[in-house]
């Protein structure tokens, strides 16, 4: 799709909904015709056999084996097995209902040393995967990039070194070349906001009254200028690998982002607050989905960034911009709320209030518009054609029940009121073509560890065990309806 800068926005409503009888689906209550109803996963964080078959190591497994940087001390050498598992995970996805799947793909699993000579174990593993998925009628998209960086690029400077993003680019159209007779859709880095900025610089959040740094692998923090470049360097890596994809994979190969969007929700919905909080979602994603999208950094965003600016040039943003098929975005919470203003950025950020309700996660604010927001402005600041929700859950306190059931009510409950935006988005004619539920499983949670379940399956980390939650039944039904259960 062709990306265009600004585009008029228009802002229609949902239709009501009104009383169906019960043997009858309105049409406007259900998502389009071939949605993609999805799961997801990523690698380090299910697969486990960190050291088997010839994988070289990355930065999560250096990170997890260094004392006290993970809840527990967990690590992610096992965690959920899925690397000897797989077909019995494929099973539970075509049970669920799911006819899509979004994994990734380790890089170090590949390339061991990050380039140079590829290991054949390596992709047979992700070959047989995709059969498998095929085979179960769930069709495959791949991430080429969930964070696991190779050690040794590591050490050669990781993201900070303008080498990564070449290295990125010829991983990335190796992979193409060999699943695109079968993988369809790729994506080339997912979160690049969380990995660079909670892995580069780490921030502060409040939690229990206190105050905590959140970070993730390589767990350093840099000043502005060298954190600024690194986003320049992920936003390059990520054109590099569209422009290899496109060189070598197959007819119909589809490639684009997938981003933890911020996304500002207007308070009040009416005309100037929604510009209002239009205006905010280009602004706050200035350093990454804005730049891919429009070939250039706002001009606020240099003149805040000053002297800390990235150094880049005009090549480098034709190679950013590279043209994607799709936007894929991870939904899980308002960034920010807004309301017009007189201010100088059009918009003021109200805070959330200390008794607004949150999911398990101290971070996870409930903010079901933001599932309609999100893509909305997507489709109006960017004219995206097509939009997908590449993430998009929540942790719970999940529990074992006597009855060896897992009642996630809170789970359930936000899944309906995020799901009902999602339809809100879908019915005013915005281009989202599909929805991965994060997570089909519980999984290692990053510094959280095991702690925090963000799967519609329960899983018993001491025997594997697989148990579908209440949510799993609700995912369901959902998809079989194409409408929210």
């Amino acid at each position: 799709m062709k990306i265009k800068h600004p585009v008029t926005s228009s802002y229609s409503h949902a239709k009501s909904v009104r009383d169906q009888p019960s043997n009858k689906l309105d049409t406007t209550q259900t998502f389009p015709r071939g949605f993609y109803w999805g799961v997801a996963t990523s690698a380090y964080q299910i697969e486990g056999a960190w050291n088997e078959d010839g994988k070289g190591t990355s930065i999560w497994d250096t990170y997890t084996h260094t004392p006290g940087k993970i809840k527990n001390n967990d690590t992610g050498d096992v965690a959920n097995d899925h690397y000897h598992r797989y077909k019995e995970d494929v099973a539970l996805m075509k049970d669920i209902g799911a006819n899509a799947y979004r994994f990734s793909i380790a890089w170090p699993r590949i390339f061991p040393e990050g380039t140079g000579k590829p290991n054949p174990k390596g992709l047979d593993f992700y070959s047989r995967l995709v059969d498998e998925l095929k085979g179960a009628g769930v069709e495959p998209f791949a991430t080429l990039y969930h964070w696991d960086l190779p050690q040794t690029l590591q050490d050669k400077g990781g993201w900070r070194s303008r080498e990564i993003p070449k290295a990125f680019g010829d991983y990335a159209g190796y992979m193409a070349e060999k699943l695109s007779d079968r993988v369809k859709h790729f994506f080339t880095i997912n979160e690049f906001h969380t990995f660079v900025d909670m892995g580069y610089q780490g921030y502060e959040s409040q939690v229990g009254g206190g105050t905590v740094t959140l970070e993730i692998a390589p767990g350093l923090k840099l000043p502005p200028a060298e954190l600024n470049q690194i986003r320049h360097h992920a936003v390059l890596a990520h054109g590099f690998a569209v422009q290899a994809v496109r060189a070598q994979g197959k007819k119909n190969t589809k490639c684009g982002p997938a981003e933890n969007i911020n996304i500002a929700v207007p308070l009040i919905e009416s005309s100037e607050h929604i510009k209002a909080a239009e205006v905010a979602t280009r602004e706050t994603n200035a350093p990454y989905l804005t730049v891919m999208l429009e070939g250039k950094y706002t001009e606020a965003y240099l003149k805040t960034t000053g002297k800390d600016a990235p150094k880049f040039t005009d090549d480098d943003l034709k190679i950013i911009s590279a043209v994607v098929d799709f936007v894929g975005i991870n939904v899980y919470r308002p960034s920010l709320y807004v309301v017009a203003s007189n201010a100088p950025t059009g918009y003021q950020e109200v805070p959330f209030n200390a008794s607004h309700p949150k999911m398990r996660s101290s971070w996870h604010v409930i903010g079901p518009e933001s599932l309609y927001w999100a893509p909305k402005f997507v489709q109006s600041l960017w004219n995206a054609k097509e939009i997908y929700i590449t993430e998009n859950g929540c942790a719970a306190d999940d529990k074992m029940a006597e009855d060896s059931k897992v009642y996630d009510t809170d789970r359930v409950m936000f899944l309906r009121n995020y799901l009902t935006q999602l339809q809100r988005a879908t019915a005013d004619g915005v281009p989202v073509k599909g929805y991965f539920q994060w997570s089909l499983m519980d999984n290692f949670e990053w510094s959280a560890g095991y702690g925090n379940r963000f799967g519609i399956i329960y899983v018993d980390f001491k025997t594997q065990k697989r148990t579908p939650k209440l949510s799993a039944s609700f995912y369901r039904e959902t998809i079989r309806c194409n409408a929210v259960a």
